[in-house]
């Protein structure tokens, strides 16, 4: 099926800024709750809302086999599951709805009245309810610099790492939207030069710059995914933070890996960019530095995307300042690799399941994906615009996380992740 809503050529009749993040070739879906308190799935044009619950039920998809609920709920979960070929005609006739040369909505006041909202007018929510989170570990860059700091600087990389893509569970609970805030996490460190941990908020909090793949029902028990097959179950991408506590992590991480040091909080942006609308900004991933097996080599069509990410820190009542520039196309091991080697060994993969990429980090000290790798430990504290420094995120800042891509005048973007970090939760 071509795809139409791609378009470069296509303009809406709904205004959309020259660097806006979501032109009419983007269309993403996400959830959010209306100014009458009922909650819809729903996509965005410049920053226009559209409720598609709304836009099903006024006729707008006819033609197209969807159930009338399927935008009627607080998740996306069904819809995704509806595969590929639904994901695409949608995308497709919203593209033709809001399509400049189309009079059939644009004319209708009433209609518009019912379907169309301002930004200030909604609040966006989860897109999905994940059943099951997996995070990466797929930047070369980030797992070198880690292993410098951390072991023997000849051997930063674990034998295993040219090999798999490392991963491990996570805790979908605690999986957030952006606008959400976190508090600062408490747990057991080990203090330099002690014998005995001690308990107490962390005071190594940082952020890790990331994106994650969010899935369809891909295989039953005992059923591998293919990897050039891989894309058909993966419906879109978001931008992600997941918050670590370092101090705590460094103490407990032996011999199974992080634990209350990753599992307080993941925060997600709220738009969900499909795999379709990336299509124009493919590159090729990172030449394998040792042979993979087969199960993991990739044909075809190239499977990294160009993307552009970057982190700012904003402090309580002063200006952002970006900390970060970094790009998805550094990633070692693409996202087909990741699924596929998520199921070689049979487990099932669902709709609505959340894959994070691991740190991104990229090949120069500004590209760094987490302040762990920024200040070097602490080591090279950053100076922000008002004159304080930050080995490490303080308490009231706020972290911002933005992600486009651009190619031949069109931008698709991710918008936002913005997490403000506060002090550690205490019962009023």
């Amino acid at each position: 099926m071509p795809l139409s809503a791609n378009n470069p050529d296509r303009t809406s009749w709904l205004h959309v800024d020259k660097n806006s993040d979501f032109p009419i070739q983007n269309i993403p879906f996400g959830v959010f709750l209306t100014r009458d308190d009922i909650i819809t799935i729903g996509t965005r044009i410049g920053d226009t809302a559209i409720d598609l619950g709304a836009l099903h039920q006024l006729g707008y998809f006819d033609g197209i086999p969807l159930t009338d609920d399927i935008f009627l709920q607080d998740s996306l979960n069904d819809f995704i599951a509806d595969g590929r070929k639904t994901w695409r005609a949608v995308r497709d006739r919203i593209a033709e709805v809001f399509d400049s040369n189309n009079d059939t909505l644009k004319h209708n006041k009433s209609h518009k009245e019912i379907v169309l909202f301002r930004l200030d007018e909604i609040e966006m929510q989860l897109p999905v309810q994940i059943g099951d989170y997996t995070d990466f570990y797929s930047s070369m860059e980030h797992a070198t610099n880690v292993g410098t700091m951390f072991r023997d600087p000849d051997n930063a990389l674990l034998p295993n790492w040219l090999h798999i893509p490392v991963g491990y569970h996570g805790r979908s609970s605690s999986v957030i939207p952006s606008g959400i805030p976190v508090h600062r996490p408490q747990g057991q460190t080990l203090p330099n030069g002690a014998t005995e941990p001690v308990f107490g908020p962390s005071k190594l909090v940082d952020f890790e710059l990331e994106m994650a793949f969010i899935t369809t029902d891909a295989n039953d028990l005992g059923e591998p995914i293919p990897v050039d097959e891989a894309e058909e179950y993966i419906f879109g991408l978001v931008l992600l933070n997941d918050w670590s506590a370092r101090d705590i992590q460094k103490w407990e991480y032996v011999p199974l890996g992080p634990f209350l040091a990753k599992n307080f909080a993941t925060s997600i942006s709220p738009w969900i960019v499909t795999l379709d609308a990336l299509e124009p900004y493919r590159v090729e991933s990172p030449k394998p530095v040792k042979p993979q097996l087969p199960y993991l080599k990739t044909t075809g069509k190239k499977k990294s995307f160009d993307i552009n990410l970057e982190v700012s820190i904003q402090p309580e009542g002063s200006k952002e300042n970006m900390v970060c520039k970094s790009n998805f196309k550094y990633m070692y091991w693409n996202i087909s690799q990741q699924l596929a080697h998520h199921t070689i060994n049979g487990c099932p993969v669902n709709s609505g399941d959340l894959m994070g990429s691991g740190t991104i980090s990229g090949p120069t000290p500004d590209s760094y994906g987490s302040m762990l790798e920024l200040t070097w430990r602490g080591e090279n504290p950053i100076k922000l615009k008002d004159g304080t420094e930050r080995k490490f995120i303080n308490d009231n800042d706020t972290v911002i996380m933005r992600g486009y891509c651009e190619k031949d005048g069109t931008r698709i973007g991710f918008g936002e992740v913005s997490t403000k970090l506060l002090p550690v939760f205490k019962k009023k």
